[in-house]
């Protein structure tokens, strides 16, 4: 028994020779609460090895393992907000991007890049949530319109991977101005023959939701990934009656037919290496004889 109860009393251990497990080593999974080392779960790409639960990530994370050995070439990566409507609420908008800025190391609530995954060129636009909950405001939709602009110019694949709480209160116009903006240049894209695929990730909702998010040649998402334009409480007060299990989830959406599939984070360069390679034009067949023709000298 003593073993497992000290019989002695008054033993005290010196407080520098504790050893206490250091901060960062371990992950518990929010869903199911299977415990991982941290080096497992960002080997795994922050996905739980038991449950499938896909947690949050960033744009950097993204682009480390989308884009071949994690190199790409960032574009506008200096654009800032400005303050058009000298909006303030518990503090200046001005302050609040500062503070943010300085806190995340981020410009903006998107950044946009172009490199090789599995071999073949890609344009990818990725949100980052941590940004003021990933709201789209006027720099969000001018990163987005050129990263569209130069896939389009250089026919190279477009992938949005959306995670945003909407439209950004503080430009309110201004920003849901990036809806039409942003829409418009898909079109455009649309017309040139390139593709998009949009990949909705946790959460997805309100006029990221109404616009770009859900206007892809596929629109794909992460498992259990929450997608929607208004809240499930303000759905649930305005229409009176109590709302579906699993309402708004990833998985609902495909049911009704809103998405083309689910794919596992672990799975999606290959999936999108497979999806984009199908969608590449044939090479023209040569003509009989032509190499022969091609060779000919004419005196």
């Amino acid at each position: 028994m003593a073993w497992f109860k000290r019989v002695e009393k008054g033993i005290v251990t010196p407080t520098d020779q504790k050893k206490e497990t250091p901060d960062g080593l371990w992950h518990k999974c929010p869903e199911c609460k299977t415990v991982a080392t941290m080096a497992e779960h960002k080997r795994l790409l922050h996905v739980c090895g038991n449950c499938n639960h896909h947690g949050r990530i960033d744009a950097a994370d993204y682009f480390e393992f989308l884009f071949d050995k994690g190199e790409f070439t960032e574009l506008d990566a200096n654009l800032t907000s400005g303050d058009p409507l000298r909006f303030v609420d518990t503090k200046a908008y001005p302050q609040r991007v500062v503070a943010t800025e300085r806190n995340t190391g981020l410009k903006d609530a998107v950044r946009t890049g172009h490199g090789l995954s599995a071999g073949q060129p890609l344009v990818v636009a990725a949100m980052d949530f941590k940004f003021i909950g990933g709201s789209m405001g006027s720099v969000v939709g001018e990163k987005i319109a050129r990263a569209i602009d130069y896939a389009r110019q250089n026919r190279t694949p477009f992938l949005m991977i959306s995670r945003s709480g909407g439209a950004r209160m503080m430009e309110a116009g201004y920003s849901l101005m990036q809806m039409a903006k942003t829409s418009a240049k898909l079109a455009l894209l649309s017309e040139a023959g390139v593709p998009y695929v949009s990949l909705l990730t946790d959460p997805t909702t309100g006029g990221v939701t109404a616009s770009f998010a859900m206007l892809g040649d596929f629109n794909i998402a992460e498992p259990g990934a929450l997608i929607g334009f208004a809240g499930p409480r303000v759905i649930k007060e305005t229409i009176g009656k109590d709302l579906p299990k699993g309402f708004q989830s990833a998985e609902f959406v495909l049911e009704h037919g809103f998405l083309d599939f689910i794919v596992d984070r672990r799975e999606l360069k290959q999936r999108l290496a497979d999806l984009l390679g199908m969608l590449q034009p044939a090479p023209v067949a040569a003509e009989p004889n032509a190499a022969r023709r091609t060779s000919t000298k004419v005196h």
